[in-house]
Parts: C-alpha cells; sequence; structure tokens
C-alpha cells in the first residue's frame, strides 16, 4: 500500500488510523467535516477532503491518485462511491458496525474473486499492540484527540453524543468516586 484514504479522519477512531498510516509512511488522504479540515491536516493528512462537498463525497483524491487503501470509519459510503477511486486491487478495509448490505457486498466480492474487495475488519487488538499504542502517545508520536468528557452518571449523554456521530475525537466517560 503506498496511498491510502481515511474517512471520517477527525473521529474517535479516524483520527488514529490516519496517523498509523502517516506513521508507516503512506501517502494519506482523509475526509473530515470543514471546521476539521486544518486540525486533520495538523495530524499528517497529505491531502484533505470536506465530506459535505461534491469533491469530498466522492472520495476522489486532489492528486488524482488512486487508493491502495481505504480505512472505512464511517458508514453511508456505499461500495459503488468507492469502486472508482480504488486501485486495481485496492481494499477498502470496513471497521464500522458491519450491516446487512455491508456482508452482502464482501460476501459477493470472496464468491467473485474481486480483486477491489470491502474487508471487514475483526480484529481484537492484544496486550502488544496496545502497549504499542500507548507507547506511540506517549513519546507524542500520536495524539489523542478529546471531544468531550462526561460522568458516569451522564452516560447517556455521553451515548447520544456518540450517535450522533460529529464528535472530534474521542468522547470520555470518567469513573465517580
Amino acid at each position: 500500500l503506498k496511498n491510502v484514504l481515511v474517512t471520517a479522519a477527525s473521529g474517535g477512531v479516524g483520527h488514529y488510523a490516519m496517523q498509523l498510516e502517516k506513521l508507516a509512511g503512506l501517502h494519506v488522504t482523509a475526509t473530515c467535516g470543514a471546521r476539521n479540515l486544518d486540525l486533520v491536516r495538523s495530524l499528517g493528512a497529505d491531502e484533505v477532503l470536506d465530506y459535505r462537498t461534491p469533491e469530498g463525497a466522492s472520495l476522489r483524491s486532489p492528486s488524482g491518485k488512486k487508493y491502495d487503501g481505504v480505512v472505512r470509519c464511517t458508514t453511508g459510503i456505499s461500495w459503488s462511491t468507492f469502486e472508482p477511486v480504488l486501485s486495481s486491487s485496492g481494499k477498502v478495509i470496513d471497521i464500522t458496525p458491519n450491516n446487512l448490505s455491508s456482508i452482502l457486498t464482501t460476501a459477493l466480492h470472496v464468491v467473485t474473486f474481486a480483486r477491489k474487495r470491502l474487508v471487514p475488519m475483526r480484529h481484537s487488538p492484544d496486550k502488544a499492540e496496545l502497549e504499542f499504542l500507548v507507547t506511540m502517545l506517549k513519546d507524542g508520536k500520536m495524539k489523542m484527540l478529546i471531544d468531550s468528557r462526561f460522568p458516569l452518571s451522564d452516560v447517556t449523554k455521553a451515548w447520544e453524543k456518540s450517535i450522533e456521530g460529529h464528535a472530534t475525537g474521542k468522547i470520555i466517560v470518567e469513573m465517580e468516586g
């Protein structure tokens, strides 16, 4: 992989995915809302797309490059949007909760031996991987964005904020007492 796209790059998962891709030496195009364009650039994105514009909605790289990989951190983008912007053997790694459409698309790609594929991510990080991420954060090689903090007694408000889908970074629920 050389050229990748990360959707929802200012979100709770996307901001980590984008930084990890940059640390791996990849060319990263990232999507986010207009209010976070500069923030996502500051985290290392080479190209940034406002997903609300026609250019951003099409996911086309401003430099015209096809993507070797896409990290899909948001729902609501169909395979038909990804397919034209992928290289001939490009993969879309779907880290969103799998829905029926994604499952059917993945199955179709497997049975037809498609070179371009939607691949659901089913991975639980082990201790070493989590320690690696903590070290990267402690050493300042990665940044953690915190959108908001809620006490445990307001967990419902935290959940509501989360399902709105427009948090910039992580939503923290703090234990009380």
